[in-house]
């Protein structure tokens, strides 16, 4: 099984994770996780944070010569902010902080109920670990998840759709060629005359000190059919990707294939046919490649639901959690939009549960076992 641990605060001295069960003999280099970070950087709408930071990871653990080991991976990235937040944020014994103290939570963050379940009185020490500052490490993680994914042709994208009230129309195409257009916008969308859109309400929301959310897709391409099980509950595919993609900071809905559409639709509008023709194949893929929390083989498809950044210019109303007293909620830097860069964090941790099914379902403790187990079941299902 695969499974990782992160740790860090947000203006502290790194963010750190450890990664079990990835194969000895995997070629991994730190070149192909920066790429991922740096992407996860961009995107119009972002902070001043972003031109601080410049994410690099360093392998600590579990990597030699270009090559995984079979051990835990150790992975960590530097937080260059940290020079500036030493006092603040130091771990040794001392005074209590008492500049950046927050003591006014922001509707819609952590904050007040992270405050109250610890019982903390700053709650600096709620915001530095739920900010999502921590999917940087997360997307070093994915990274490494689709490394092996791609050592059996399986690759996983992501485009924007949506930011606030501005859709992209369905685009019938590769999900490869969409995803080659949406790199090339500043917002991560396909369509160029509705990127532009974007960008200016992007740019309204900033005039009037306010955020924006909005919607991404992922795609998984060449997924093999059998990952996941609908023999218990906790074992379906289509909840684990969901909890995963909900896990991310600031998400509140997950769609799969057709999603909510499909609710409105009669049975015979929805569900995918199916044909055999050297193999078993479907008509359409309104299931969005899962079926009874099982991949069917086609294209892995799920659609996320980010809401506008909590952090407000113009803040909201809240109360002092010391005085008590009504106040306005305290601001820090922050970004107007993220839903582009939330779109590389989705492929992140959908890559990490889909890796994490393919190592339960093939096994292997090399890179070569897994594969020679992998392509016994491929000849299987051919030939069923």
């Amino acid at each position: 099984m695969l499974r990782y641990l992160t740790a860090g605060e947000s203006h502290g001295k790194c963010l750190t994770a450890i990664l079990e069960g990835i194969p000895s003999g995997m070629p991994l280099r730190a070149e192909e996780i920066d790429h991922d970070l740096a992407r996860r950087q961009k995107g119009y709408g972002r902070g001043g944070r972003m031109r601080i930071e410049q994410d690099r990871v360093e392998f600590l653990a579990g990597v030699r010569k270009g090559h995984t080991l079979g051990n835990p991976i150790s992975l960590l990235i530097h937080n260059r902010d940290s020079e500036n937040w030493k006092e603040i944020m130091a771990p040794e014994p001392g005074p209590p902080a008492t500049e950046k103290v927050v003591t006014c939570p922001r509707p819609g963050h952590a904050d007040l109920v992270g405050a109250i379940k610890y019982n903390h009185r700053d709650i600096r020490n709620v915001l530095e670990k739920a900010s999502a500052r921590e999917t940087a490490i997360r997307v070093a993680v994915g990274a490494i998840a689709k490394r092996l994914l791609a050592q059996f042709g399986m690759n996983v994208y992501s485009y924007t759709v949506a930011i606030g009230d501005i859709t992209v129309p369905v685009m019938n195409l590769p999900a490869e060629e969409i995803f080659e257009r949406a790199e090339k916008s500043e917002v991560r969308c396909p369509d160029e005359a509705v990127s532009e859109r974007m960008i200016a309400k992007i740019r309204e929301a900033k005039h009037k000190g306010d955020t924006l959310g909005g919607v991404f897709e992922v795609v998984v391409t060449n997924p093999p059919l059998g990952l996941g099980s609908y023999v218990q509950w906790d074992r379906r595919l289509t909840g684990r990707l969901a909890m995963a993609l909900m896990s991310i900071q600031a998400m509140k809905g997950v769609e799969v294939g057709m999603g909510f559409e499909a609710a409105r639709r009669f049975g015979s509008e929805v569900h995918d046919e199916i044909f055999y023709d050297a193999g078993f194949i479907r008509g359409s893929n309104n299931a969005g490649g899962l079926e009874g929390g099982i991949t069917t083989g086609q294209p892995i498809v799920l659609r996320t639901a980010m809401k506008p950044i909590s952090t407000l210019y113009n803040p909201k109303k809240s109360v002092d959690i010391v005085t008590k007293q009504p106040v306005e909620a305290t601001i820090e830097r922050s970004d107007i939009c993220t839903v582009p860069a939330a779109g590389v964090v989705g492929e992140a941790v959908v890559a990490f549960e889909m890796a994490s099914a393919f190592v339960e379902k093939f096994g292997g403790d090399t890179l070569e076992e897994l594969r020679r187990h992998y392509d016994a079941y491929q000849d299987y299902v051919r030939r069923f």
